[in-house]
């Protein structure tokens, strides 16, 4: 039999597959060298921290057990830590006067055993903002890791489709590379191969060969990118980063509870959930991605995420997959500050098809929704205006600020109430620590599941909380930020002391004697030209620090007067402020603004508009003009800032007043919240959060009005 092909050509064929065939299979060893390596740098990064740790264990520690060692010879050759003894060697230690061979060895001994101890509960926190060569090396094997995964799947796809009938072919092919041998092979092999050549050429002309060198190129290509790229790539991809590390790594990110503080028997039905993701357009974190499964198997749950923790991407993700699994209507209702995020957040992270039913079109909005399906995204308030009939149903009702319907009596409670009941899964979600307001939690879970509110009716005691955590983990769900992000950057709560100027005092006192609560709380703001203003000094003075080291600002006060006259000393440095007239969907746009913004850019905001519901990552310097009544209410405005995809150090600046309420408020809000921290985590059923309420603000007023009557009795004397 004939062939179209020569045994040169044939041996150059067979060459070239198995050439490309090898490079795909290399693309594991290649994936199996980066988790390595991405190993090896996890591993160097926890040992410095172990070693900043030891740094701060005095060398008379490693005597914890009255052993006897001679301490003072350590101090005296210049081991004055742990650290110091943990990097010498044995013989090194040993070698020191006064200190034997014996000694040496159980002092090591001791030292490992207590750098064991720093190192299970060391992890890694990656900060744009501390770029040491260990924590770079990390970032930039990640980074290479991360960029390699698409292209390593590419090879995997690959191999997966032509491997198999590749090396059939090359088998069948390889009598034909010698001319001796094809001599003597058979009609049918001599067909056989013929086949395999036509099928080997094909694919090299089909583009299976070109595929496969630009794979590996690109391969090879990120394998020789500077490290210096990775810290951008960090900053603008840190989700899939901490992913990264958290499926190569597990725990290093002191992640390590698996279920997420859940029951077991529970646990185990929520990992056994689908979780459709086709038409999410973003990664979720493992937590996230958990979390979803809670809210698909449990259907009718309040998800009580701490904020920053992704609770509306989890609503989405949720939707997503109960689209693929054919569902077709959805609704989500949320207080009329954040409808406009809520729709841009759909809309950016889902192929989901959303509506917004609000304003003078609702009613051509719910129509449309009715007829063609998608997420309808409405208010409180504009729920009464949902006429549905009998026998409409929909798959989920998402409830945001779910605490808006704590109370059974109101309009908007009855008004989603109604709502619900055309709903098959009900999903509510609120950032708000529930735990500490058990009856608002009965009054929702009431709603999501009655047989649960009636089992925990009374379980309200300190001494029940483990029990009760364990009935409400069907239908209630919190995860608190240090539990499943403790990758994040650190957070620097700085008290920024200012002295009044005689100017400020002179107004202070008056302020003080008149008892005019928002012009007292208003100290060194309340001046006419803020050029007299110690805080506003040291704002500038922050501000101007903050544009060096290439970062943007929140300002948060409580007061529209004080927004005002900061906005209008920054001028062009700002961009207009956020309040409550400010429509959610200019909110938006001032947020995109300034996302978008240079270094040094100032986002004004009052406190209780500016400081839920926005996602405002961008900025990494948080300044609060003065104490607020409630802690939870500044913590709000932090998070804004100090949320998931954060990758700086974040630095909240507190401006502060001495010798005026702004120390007492302060210092009185400090002790309660040490008091609330010392037993709220132990229960469920702690008391409410701290605050300030008006007779306690009264009372310090009249303190100070007896301090200032008291100073001026001790001028008047003064000779």
């Amino acid at each position: 039999m004939a062939r179209s092909f020569t045994s040169k050509e044939t041996r150059q064929l067979i060459e070239e597959h198995i050439r490309l065939k090898r490079q795909l299979e290399n693309a594991e060893e290649i994936a199996a060298q980066y988790r390595s390596e991405i190993g090896s740098a996890s591993d160097k990064l926890i040992a410095q921290e172990v070693l900043e740790i030891l740094k701060e264990i005095p060398i008379e520690e490693v005597n914890r057990d009255k052993r006897g060692f001679r301490t003072k010879v350590l101090r005296d050759y210049g081991y004055l830590t742990l650290s110091d003894l943990a990097t010498a060697s044995v013989d090194y230690i040993a070698s020191l006067r006064g200190v034997s061979e014996d000694a040496a060895y159980a002092m090591k001994q001791v030292v490992d055993e207590l750098a064991s101890e720093a190192r299970a509960g060391a992890k890694i926190r990656l900060s744009s903002d501390d770029k040491t060569p260990s924590a770079t090396q990390l970032v930039a094997v990640v980074s290479k890791y991360r960029k390699s995964i698409p292209y390593i799947e590419n090879c995997q796809r690959l191999l997966s489709l032509n491997g198999k009938k590749i090396e059939s072919a090359l088998q069948d092919l390889a009598p034909a590379a010698s001319s001796l041998r094809w001599f003597f092979t058979s009609r049918r092999n001599k067909q056989k191969a013929q086949e395999a050549y036509d099928l080997l050429k094909s694919l090299r002309s089909d583009g299976y060969g070109s595929e496969v060198e630009r794979t590996i190129t690109a391969l090879h290509d990120v394998r020789n990118t500077a490290d210096s790229d990775a810290w951008s790539d960090f900053g603008e991809n840190s989700i899939q980063f901490f992913n990264v590390l958290e499926d190569v790594v597990p725990g290093i990110l002191g992640t390590s509870d698996a279920v997420y503080g859940l029951p077991e028997d529970l646990a185990r039905e929520i990992q056994d959930e689908s979780f459709f993701t086709e038409g999410l357009l973003c990664k979720l974190r493992r937590y996230q991605e958990w979390g979803v499964k809670y809210v698909l198997h449990q259907k009718r749950v309040l998800l009580g995420d701490e904020m920053g923790l992704g609770k509306t991407i989890q609503a989405i993700a949720a939707m997503v997959s109960l689209k693929n699994a054919g569902a077709t209507h959805f609704v989500v209702v949320c207080p009329a500050s954040v409808i406009t995020n809520w729709c841009r957040e759909i809309q950016k992270q889902s192929m989901l098809q959303v509506i917004k039913v609000h304003g003078q079109g609702r009613d051509a909005a719910l129509r449309e929704w009715i007829e063609a399906g998608g997420v309808a995204v409405t208010t409180y308030e504009t729920t009464n205006y949902f006429a549905l009939e009998d026998d409409f149903r929909f798959t989920l009702l998402v409830v945001d600020e779910a605490h808006y319907i704590k109370n059974p009596e109101t309009k908007r409670t009855v008004n989603v109430k109604s709502l619900g009941e055309h709903a098959e899964r009900l999903l509510f979600m609120t950032g708000t620590a529930l735990e500490n307001k058990v009856d608002e939690m009965i009054a929702l879970i009431q709603i999501l599941q009655p047989a649960i509110a009636s089992q925990i009716q009374g379980m309200i005691s300190l001494a029940s909380a483990p029990q009760f955590r364990e009935k409400v983990a069907p239908v209630y769900y919190r995860r608190k930020r240090e539990d499943v992000l403790s990758e994040l950057p650190e957070l620097a709560d700085i008290k920024e002391w200012c002295a009044l100027s005689d100017i400020e005092e002179r107004i202070y006192e008056q302020s003080i004697m008149s008892k005019n609560f928002a012009d007292i709380r208003r100290v060194s703001w309340n001046v006419d030209d803020l050029k007299d203003s110690s805080k506003a000094e040291r704002m500038l003075e922050i501000i101007d620090d903050a544009e060096a080291e290439g970062r943007k600002i929140l300002i948060f006060s409580f007061f529209l007067d004080t927004i005002r006259k900061i906005t209008l000393l920054l001028g062009d440095r700002c961009l207009n402020p956020i309040n409550g007239s400010v429509s959610p969907q200019r909110r938006q746009e001032i947020i995109d603004e300034f996302n978008q913004a240079s270094a040094g850019t100032v986002l004004a905001a009052q406190i209780q508009s500016g400081g839920t519901g926005l996602n405002i990552q961008s900025a990494s310097v948080v300044i609060l003009c003065e104490p607020q009544f409630k802690p939870s209410i500044e913590n709000q405005a932090i998070s804004r800032a100090y949320r998931m995809g954060q990758t700086r150090n974040v630095l909240v600046y507190r401006l502060l007043c001495e010798n005026t309420v702004d120390e007492k408020m302060t210092a009185l809000l400090e002790e309660k919240q040490a008091v609330f921290d010392a037993f709220a985590d132990e229960s469920v059923a702690a008391a409410q959060s701290p605050g300030l309420d008006d007779k306690t603000f009264g009372s310090m007023i009249e303190e100070e009005i007896e301090r200032i009557k008291a100073k001026e009795q001790l001028t008047v004397s003064q000779p």
